[in-house]
């Protein structure tokens, strides 16, 4: 008898905590729901106020210094993209665990408005899977009405509305119903197809133009989408596409070798109309040169400053060659003992070369003309190795040529060094090759390491020229989503793919329900092989 009390209470005991964990763990749900609800409450009221600044501006731009007041009306029509964007992101993270609205929030929402008449139609019918007989009696289905479900979808150059038609059938019988269920879209509860989502996030990455640009456009076309819709697309697309990120990411991890750069960018501070300098940092696996089945890849990351901590945070489970310049934030990576592994410091011969060539320019008698020469017979030597993939040995070997006259750089840098005064240009260009001798050196003893960093500087080209017409990020949180679309739309670029044609096809299959197990399919380069595409250059 006593055994049985024992147990009974120990039952009761396991049951009173199996409920308390639970309810912590509900509890715990509940705040994460709650601080994501705030920040996204926060991010509304700050987007009102500057709504509000914005329409000031834009009525006062006629007056005078109307050229200042324009440029500062594009600096909010940026953060506000950014800003929205990010709320949509935000709203997606929380998922359908969502707290009461105010009735305030409920009428800042747009009005949605029935899309353009003007517009062509295609129709697609999706039949009723009863249409036949009803599988509950056996009697005859007959219409009882339809469904339809516009979504405005653009083909290159061109808009065009789909009407997902849903006819609707009931049982002369039973009343049962049958009808397809709704079509599944990307944006849920948005009209939007796959390929104008594509338009719209390649239209701002790929080809730089911002949102109000790309609403002004549409407008044109008797279209109109408002910014604020076109960044609340933008940031459930990004969402959509982060684990993609994380995959090209991790395969750009696990490369032997890496090129490493980075570029500043002006960020907008929001509410003090000034500007701050973010950096966009640059991962490139492209192996390509000797290993022509490898699969290039760029991944971008986006940080707030230049601190030694960020490439340090990013490159945490990387281990092998780092080629990269002289920065000295990347110095803590080749500490011995790291983990999970050494990383091999190599430098880029492209940068010590412009170092001397800025001092030649200045001065066409220097004697720096003798290290420009030099080099120039080490790029040479690597020209007779293209085109086509060669080999890692057979470029080992090749280089042995290029072994002895690095060496013959170094000897002639030293005896410059020793004759020419400390504070001379050309004492500063040679001290900085001088320092980086072995890493220099490193690419002559193994044919996996290129000559210079030009890879990474080339991946960061569209950066350059995306900072030239749009001049800044609207925000932080615009940072961090440009790298992650930079990452999508520069790896299409290194595997020779259709960006548009890529991302129309991924939302779209995403938006049909995509398989988790089967992610790597949507991956550009195995995209690339299913569609019957070549392989990369």
């Amino acid at each position: 008898m006593q055994a049985k009390l024992e147990a009974s209470e120990s039952a009761r005991l396991a049951s009173e905590q199996a409920l308390a964990a639970e309810q912590e763990a509900h509890d715990a749900t509940r705040r994460q729901v709650e601080a994501a609800q705030n920040a996204i409450k926060l991010t509304t009221l700050e987007i009102e106020r500057l709504k509000v600044q914005l329409a000031r501006l834009r009525r006062m731009k006629f007056g005078q210094s109307s050229e200042r007041l324009t440029m500062l009306a594009d600096q909010l029509e940026l953060t506000l993209e950014d800003m929205e964007a990010a709320a949509a992101h935000a709203h997606c993270v929380v998922g359908d665990v969502t707290l009461p609205e105010s009735a305030e929030a409920s009428r800042r929402k747009p009005k949605r408005e029935p899309l353009p008449a003007h517009l062509p139609r295609d129709e697609i019918v999706h039949p009723a899977p009863q249409a036949d007989g009803c599988t509950a009696c056996g009697g005859k289905m007959s219409a009882l009405g339809e469904d339809v479900t516009e979504v405005l979808e653009y083909l290159p150059g061109r808009f065009r509305v789909v009407r997902h038609v849903r006819p609707k059938l009931a049982c002369d019988r039973c009343d049962a119903i049958s009808q397809a269920p709704a079509p599944s879209l990307p944006v849920p509860r948005g009209r939007a197809g796959p390929g104008l989502l594509a338009h719209v996030a390649v239209s701002k990455f790929a080809d730089h133009l911002p949102l109000y640009r790309q609403a002004r456009i549409f407008a044109r076309e008797g279209v109109d989408i408002s910014r604020s819709t076109l960044a609340d697309w933008l940031g459930q697309v990004s969402w959509l596409l982060e684990p993609l990120v994380e995959r090209i990411a991790a395969h750009v991890m696990a490369s032997v070798k890496i090129h490493a750069d980075d570029t500043p960018v002006p960020v907008l501070a929001p509410g003090s109309g000034k500007t701050k300098t973010g950096r966009l940092w640059i991962y490139l696996r492209d192996n390509r040169r000797w290993s022509p089945s490898d699969r290039p890849a760029a991944l971008y990351r986006y940080s707030p400053d230049r601190k030694g901590e960020r490439p340090c945070d990013h490159l945490r489970t990387f281990s092998g060659f780092l080629q990269a310049d002289a920065y000295a934030g990347f110095q803590r990576l080749y500490e011995p003992g790291r983990t999970p592994g050494q990383i091999t410091p190599v430098a880029c011969w492209a940068h010590a070369r412009r170092k001397l060539h800025e001092v030649f320019e200045a001065d066409r008698t220097s004697i720096a003309r003798e290290g420009l020469e030099i080099i120039r017979e080490l790029y040479e030597i690597e020209r007779r190795m293209t085109p086509g993939p060669t080999p890692h040995p057979d470029r080992c070997r090749t280089r042995k040529w290029s072994r002895l006259r690095v060496l013959d750089f170094f000897a002639w840098a030293d005896g410059v060094l020793a004759e020419v005064s400390a504070r001379t240009p050309l004492a500063a260009a040679l001290r900085y090759a001088v320092k980086l001798k072995p890493a220099l050196l490193a690419y002559t003893t193994d044919g996996r390491l290129e000559i210079d960093n030009n890879p990474a500087e080339n991946a960061l080209r569209a950066v350059a020229l995306g900072r030239r017409n749009w001049t800044f990020a609207g925000a932080d949180c615009g940072g961090e989503r440009a790298a992650a679309m930079y990452t999508l739309l520069e790896t299409c670029r290194l595997n020779a793919v259709n960006p548009h044609e890529w991302l129309a096809d991924v939302l779209d299959r995403i938006g049909q329900g995509h398989p988790v197990s089967r992610l790597d399919e949507l991956l550009p380069w195995t995209w690339a092989t299913s569609q019957g595409g070549n392989q990369p250059p």
